[in-house]
């Protein structure tokens, strides 16, 4: 996307290291003339959304996001001010990309939706998303309006890793992506297949690795914005066209971040605002909560480069907020309470893989009908996520029980390569409320564990409020707890302290999971009547 568009009005955008130090920037002086404006404060959405795109349509900014495994994918947020964000709806409505997205015999666990791009074309008014799957492929998507339909509008043989999607003022399609190769490919005019594609760069040794592509037109120049995972960012620049020469600078290295003991801030985008200024949306590791934006204002060198506004030498944790039109709307809010009314779910929630379809249901709360038969909630289907939202919160699930049958798990999971969860047990015809641990999976994402139960208690009636508190700040303890109640307003605390992983390999954070499933036989259900996800 040329961010100089005409038509955009200018009324007024693989370690994880906590590091220290910069490379380039500029400090914001404390009591310059921005010191009594109003602030935002990083990170500007505590909730996982990696490997950012991000651009404006006239007075809306939207970004994009990784979401691997979970279905629908390619999360599409909105935003009119740069730092309250919403869930608009999802690029990827399925991932009907192989049999093991559904859980049929294979998983597809730390794979699908990966780095991936979303554009706008104005000539047809058509948004884009773009990305490739299993290094087998590429797929892009369109739709006239974010909330969809999105439809699949061709697939591309060259497999275009980290893809960064331009439309030129000319409205020809570019693809810059790659791995410390970066290659540039153009695509046929109806946007359905590939014309060429041309290496424009070879990363230097001294540098390592350069991914994660984004690709721009500015002022007449071409930029390919890139990261070095996971304490870099980089930036290619030709002044002869989309395929080069290139030349390439530094854009930060080793910079503190804003959260603590959190990660280098790197591998977003850029974007303009409609008075001119400019700001670079990136992702902060901060696990175990995962991949975490946070915004920075940036400057560019009279020779054309970007450079990061620092405060203190760091990313700075407040910035005087962007300076745009008053928005037309309130965003709403990625936590709250869902009754789960209306015929669709809400595009905060994404399913562990493809769901299956004739298992569940929304209107009169979430039904949940067992869907696998199965003692590894790894390989159960129609295991519905919510991301957890930082630094802590706590997630209520109200829970009708009465339609279990015997041999059902039911519950509310911390869910991710190592989890637990509180829910219940249906034996012999008794319903128990558990607390399990010791969920885990290998390097190879093999379940190794399937769980122990560590605590329980006996319940009567139909109905249970289920509780789980997550405090996703980086560091020790992470600790996760569960509690119970049967009348929604005492809870009983249930179990040990759960401590959340952080290694980073499996790249997704933790999230919230409501699941389902049978070790017997299929035929049971629950109702999710009422979940709320709070803040202190």
């Amino acid at each position: 996307m040329d961010l100089s568009w005409s038509h955009q009005p200018l009324t007024r955008r693989r370690t994880l290291a906590a590091a220290t130090g910069l490379a380039a920037g500029a400090l914001l002086p404390p009591g310059s003339a921005h010191a009594a404006a109003a602030q935002y404060t990083n990170p500007v959405i505590w909730q996982d959304f990696a490997d950012i795109d991000i651009m404006r349509v006239g007075d809306t900014y939207y970004a994009s996001a990784s979401t691997m495994h979970y279905s629908p994918g390619a999360p599409v947020l909105r935003s009119y001010d740069l730092v309250n964000w919403e869930i608009a709806g999802h690029s990827v409505p399925v991932l009907d990309f192989g049999a093991k997205y559904d859980l049929n015999g294979a998983r597809g666990y730390v794979r699908g939706i990966w780095a991936s791009s979303l554009a706008y074309r104005p000539s047809n008014r058509t948004f884009y998303w773009l990305g490739q799957i299993d290094f087998a492929r590429t797929y892009l998507y369109t739709a006239t309006a974010v909330e969809g339909p999105w439809s699949r509008l061709t697939t591309i043989s060259t497999p275009y890793y980290d893809a960064g999607l331009l439309v030129d003022t000319d409205d020809t399609l570019y693809v810059a992506y790659g791995n410390t190769t970066i290659s540039v490919a153009q695509l046929s005019p109806d946007g359905r297949s590939q014309v060429r594609t041309q290496e424009v760069f070879r990363t230097p040794s001294s540098v390592g690795t350069l991914e994660g592509a984004r690709f721009y037109k500015i002022n007449g120049q071409y930029y390919i914005f890139l990261t070095r995972p996971a304490n870099g960012q980089y930036v290619l620049k030709s002044s002869s066209g989309p395929f080069g020469p290139y030349t390439m600078r530094q854009v930060l290295l080793d910079l503190r971040g804003p959260i603590p003991g959190g990660g280098v801030p790197h591998q977003g985008g850029l974007v303009r605002t409609q008075s001119g200024a400019w700001y670079y949306m990136a992702f902060v590791d901060a696990y175990p909560g995962g991949r975490v934006p946070a915004l920075a204002p940036i400057t560019w060198t009279s020779d054309g480069w970007p450079v990061v506004q620092l405060v203190n030498g760091a990313w700075g944790t407040t910035y005087p907020s962007p300076a745009v039109p008053a928005p037309p709307r309130q965003v709403t809010p990625m936590t709250g309470v869902d009754t789960f009314d209306g015929t669709t779910l809400k595009p905060r929630w994404e399913w562990n893989h493809n769901p299956d379809n004739t298992k569940w249901s929304v209107g009169d709360g979430l039904t949940l009908r067992t869907a696998t038969v199965t003692h590894d909630l790894y390989w159960a289907r129609n295991t519905l996520t919510h991301r957890v939202q930082g630094p802590t919160s706590t997630a209520t699930a109200q829970l009708d029980h009465s339609a279990m049958r015997d041999g059902d798990r039911a519950g509310l999971a911390l869910l991710r390569d190592s989890s637990a969860w509180i829910g219940l047990k249906r034996d012999g015809g008794a319903t128990r409320v558990v607390m399990v641990t010791g969920l885990t999976m290998d390097g190879n994402w093999n379940t190794t564990g399937t769980g122990t139960e560590t605590a329980s208690a006996p319940v009567s009636g139909g109905r249970v409020w289920l509780r789980a508190n997550a405090d996703i700040r980086p560091g020790a303890p992470r600790p996760g707890t569960f509690s119970y109640s049967t009348d929604g307003v005492t809870f009983t605390r249930l179990g040990p302290a759960f401590s959340m992983g952080n290694d980073w390999r499996f790249f997704m954070g933790y999230r919230f999971a409501l699941f389902n499933h049978a070790t017997q036989a299929l035929g049971g259900a629950v109702r999710v009547t009422r979940f709320e996800v709070s803040t202190p």
